[in-house]
């Protein structure tokens, strides 16, 4: 009992009800070596996003409150649902691109630049298009998506269809129950996913949400995941596949004034502390930017192939797509379209592959050829070597491509030039024993 007295008599005697706090001294917490520098940085990041909101909604001077969120509360069985509703007119489009048509796009044609036949059975039409913002980019049980963009095609004026976007927000962290009954509810009466990147993060992350908020989870429609055929496209011509780089290169259209996707995590949290709803305007814009360029790359994408808009590298993409997909004859006619239209070294490779896997040898080294006077590549001349050796017989000139060099390791270069060697012996030797008979 002694000893117990003795800990008790060390501690502060108890503050009355009512008593202020006592000021804390100044600087007197040693922070981490960096550590100022990391908040400063974030302060300044934080005053840039609030300068551009400014910039993009300016208030009357006489405002003093932050702008209201374009959101109404409904009320649902399990609390309040923060939503935001509008709609795109059928004119509306995303610079040169427009977004009806992705409506009507081709599933088959989908389902072939997916690389998953699942798609082909599915209807556009019936599509629920996904994007989530989030509090961090890594994923994992701490990670949480506060604003859900949902959108899907619904009947408007005169027979016409409207692009219905919905997005859902949570105002606070622990409320987001309302909100994943809403995604499932939408989830299960759609024919297919669409979204960018969804496979790899936004997915994966609203299933970890319903698990731990203890709800079932919806089971999902066949899944477009639109980077993913993005990459297959684009990337062999070497561009960039960010939803942002492309609206620039494939649709025409440039965003002003956007929340850069590294920031709209600290706008979120910078709204929770503060209650500053500047920034967080431009994260709603920003996500409903990402929802209806999906909508206009669905309409790109699945287009009839004889009346793409796309490029002629892109297409050479395309048909690289198609030739792996199993469906030669139409990666040829794009091929032959792309490589027609505008000769370079991706329209011409896709459609020498293409003819090669088609048994065309004779198309395979015509393009092989033309190909090797745009650049200087070893599996160029490895491809050459090979129809030249077995197809048009002329081994003087396979023997003279090998020698330029080729992309095989030197085991196999090495056991190419001996076996043309001995061939063009020979030969040689042939015309010699003719004679001699």
């Amino acid at each position: 009992m002694s000893s117990l007295l003795t800990k008790l008599s060390r501690l502060a005697p108890p503050v009355p009800k009512g008593t202020p706090p006592e000021p804390r001294p100044e600087h007197t917490t040693t922070e981490a070596p960096g550590k100022n520098a990391v908040l400063d940085d974030l302060r300044a990041r934080m005053q840039a996003v609030l300068a551009r909101a400014e910039k993009r909604a300016p208030r009357p001077e006489a405002c003093l409150d932050a702008p209201e969120l374009p959101f109404v509360t409904r009320d649902t069985p399990l609390g309040a649902l923060h939503v935001r509703t509008f709609h795109c007119s059928p004119a509306h489009a995303m610079g040169r691109v427009a977004v009806s048509p992705g409506r009507d796009a081709h599933p088959d044609i989908l389902a072939l630049l997916a690389l998953d036949p699942s798609l082909a059975a599915c209807d556009p039409s019936r599509a629920l298009y996904l994007d989530t913002e989030t509090t961090g980019l890594s994923g994992g049980a701490g990670t949480v998506a506060f604003l859900v963009g949902l959108a899907t095609w619904e009947p408007g004026p005169g027979g016409t269809s409207v692009f219905a976007l919905e997005q859902l927000l949570v105002k606070n962290l622990g409320e987001e129950g309302p909100m994943l009954a809403r995604v499932a509810e939408r989830v299960r009466g759609a024919s297919m996913l669409v979204t960018f990147n969804g496979k790899a993060f936004d997915m994966p992350l609203l299933r970890a949400r319903f698990v731990m908020a203890r709800m079932e989870a919806p089971v999902e429609p066949p899944h477009l995941d639109l980077l993913h055929v993005a990459r297959r496209l684009h990337k062999p011509r070497g561009v960039e596949c960010k939803l942002t780089t492309l609206e620039r290169t494939l649709l025409g259209f440039e965003r002003v004034d956007d929340v850069p996707g590294g920031e709209v995590a600290a706008c979120y949290l910078h709204f929770l502390r503060t209650g500053d709803t500047r920034a967080m305007v431009g994260v709603v814009d920003h996500n409903a930017w990402d929802v209806i360029a999906m909508a206009a790359l669905v309409g790109l994408y699945g287009e009839p192939l004889a009346e793409s808009q796309l490029g002629a590298d892109d297409l050479a993409g395309v048909a690289r797509t198609l030739r792996r997909a199993g469906a030669l004859q139409q990666a040829h006619e794009v091929a032959d379209r792309a490589a027609t239209s505008a000769p370079s070294e991706h329209t011409l490779k896709a459609r020498a592959e293409i003819a090669k896997a088609r048994g065309d040898r004779a198309r395979a080294l015509a393009d092989f050829e033309a190909l090797a006077t745009h650049v200087d590549c070893g599996k160029v001349r490895l491809e050459l070597a090979k129809l030249y050796e077995h197809f048009s017989k002329d081994l003087p000139l396979a023997q003279a491509v090998v020698d330029q060099g080729t992309s095989e390791d030197s085991v196999r270069a090495t056991r190419r030039r001996e076996r043309l060697a001995a061939k063009l012996e020979k030969a040689h030797a042939s015309p010699k024993r003719a004679r001699g008979a």
